[in-house]
This record gives C-alpha cells, structure tokens and sequence, in this order.
C-alpha cells in the first residue's frame, strides 16, 4: 500500500466536543503513530441560515453535529502541552473572521507553545451569518483574505510592523514576539474555485483540499502548479493535505483505499475527521486505532 503521513481530527465538535478528553486523546494519537492533529472551525448555528453548507438542504442545512464547536486553538494549544511530536493544524480556520493583528499574535504565540508545529490553514468559510456575527464585510472575503495573509507575514518578519490596506491598519510597531519556525509557519489554504487554487499557488505553502475522487483532485491541482509555476514559484515545494470526513456507517477500509488512491497521485498527507463515524471520544480513539493498523506509516 502506498503510504502518507497520517493525522486525524481532535474531539471538537457534536458528541465528541469534550474538552476533558483532548488531552488524552490527543496524547493517545501520538502514541498510535498519527503525525498530525487537526481542528476545523463554525463561529455559530444560525437557527435560520443565510447559507447551507456543501450538501444541505432546507431540512437540514448543516449537520447537527455544528451546534456544539470548541475553539480550534484553544483545542491546539490543549493538545500542544501533551504531545511532542505531531504537527498542529487548522483545516481550515475562518480567518478572515479575524481582527489580522490579533489573529497574527494568536497564532504566534501558540507555534512557540507548540515547539515550532504549528500549520496555519486559512480559508473565508461559506456562511454569511459568522460575516455577519463578527462585524466582518461578506463581500469582497477573498480580498480580505489576500490582506491577511500580507499582515500575517510582516507580523512575523517585520519589526517595526506596519500595514495600510482595506480592511486593516496597523500604525508602526515593534513586534517583539515571534514564531518558532522560521520565517513562519506554514500557511495553508483552502477552497477549490479557480481563484482559490490560484492563491494557492501564487501565496501559500500548500493546499488543503476535501474529500473528492482522486482524479478530480489531481485536475484541480494543475491550476495551482500553473500558477505557482507563472508566480515563479517551485510548485514541487508545495503541500498537500487532505481532509477526509467518512460518513456514518462507512467502512474504515474504504477509508484506507481512498488514501491509497489519494497517495497514488502524489498526495502526501491526509487526516480523517471521525466526527461522523463515532458515538463518542472513546468511540473515537477506537477507529483511530483501528485506521492505523489499517494504514502504515509514512
């Protein structure tokens, strides 16, 4: 079997939002060999929404499993103070969501607490309602979202730190505070429109696509080698880590075969988010188990 390095998702949402379990399970993953734990992030569950999410209907707009969400780097820096080893990421984080500054100074401070293992991942969400409950404009998010990632690295490279854009500014300050990887850590995006791919390859450090076929993947990739490639970036230094949300009653080596199949187009990372698959944490750590005997390690 080809093989990738394997994460999977911390107990954060629905019947696993546990908060007393984080620390063990997070402490058990490690141990069982995963090389990365993951959050997503839901500011809120609109009891009428603006928008459904990927799939939902008027019946169920979101899944249910959404009205209860832990704070995702409240959830990494728990998991952080037990591990030592795997990589801390967010799939993804609404970032522009945010205040930028305060978000940079989060983010900082928890790839220190982390030891340096900390993967930003960014995306712009799909639900108005979270634009709307934070003050934040809906319209033009993917330029927001360009402004961010321009704070985030002059707060991590810059001293003194300034920045005058549309969203954001930030008058000339010292900024003694500074990541443990160097010059930042990695940051990741999401999305699968044009535009988003395009980001990717022209500004980040790699990729975070969803679940779909291989194939599919595989096409949407080339957008992105195409435009790190015209941006004059080496598109072989890009990552890629998939996420993977089986749904409930799926067999876990259907799982193994979908990252299989994943790992044959060159895809060498993935997580599997249990939320949907187990009753409750130990439920959970049960199949993270069971998926780890059934994928080797990378």
């Amino acid at each position: 079997m080809t093989v990738v390095r394997l994460g999977i998702a911390l107990p954060q949402y629905g019947p696993l939002a546990s908060m007393d379990a984080v620390t063990g399970f997070a402490a058990a993953a490690e141990e069982l060999g995963y090389e990365s734990l993951w959050v997503g992030d839901r500011v809120l569950a609109p009891v009428s929404p603006s928008d459904f999410y990927p799939g939902g209907t008027p019946e169920r707009p979101y899944p249910p499993e959404f009205v209860t969400f832990a704070d995702p780097l409240i959830l990494l820096t728990v998991a952080a103070s037990v591990t030592n080893k795997v990589r801390l990421g967010t799939s993804t984080l609404t970032g522009t969501v945010y205040p930028a500054v305060v978000l940079a100074r989060m983010l900082t401070s928890l790839d220190q607490v982390s030891g340096g293992r900390l993967d930003v991942g960014l995306g712009i969400g799909w639900l108005r309602d979270e634009y709307t409950a934070t003050g934040t404009p809906w319209k033009g998010r993917g330029g927001q979202l360009e402004e961010l990632l321009d704070v985030l690295r002059k707060f991590w490279t810059g001293d003194p730190v300034e920045h005058e854009g549309e969203r954001w500014r930030i008058p000339a300050s010292k900024v003694g505070l500074r990541p443990a990887q160097s010059p930042h850590p990695p940051v990741l995006l999401g999305g699968l429109s044009p535009v988003a791919l395009d980001r990717v390859g022209r500004r980040a450090d790699g990729w975070l696509p969803a679940g779909l076929p291989a194939p599919y993947l595989a096409k949407l990739w080339e957008t992105v080698v195409a435009a790190a490639e015209k941006a004059g970036r080496d598109p072989g230094e890009l990552r890629r880590v998939l996420r993977i949300n089986p749904k409930p009653g799926t067999d876990l080596k259907d799982v193994a075969a979908q990252l299989e199949a994943a790992a044959e187009t060159g895809i060498a990372e993935a997580f599997v988010d249990p939320h949907y698959l187990a009753r409750d944490v130990t439920h959970a750590l049960d199949l993270a188990a069971e998926l780890r005997h059934l994928v080797p390690n990378g």
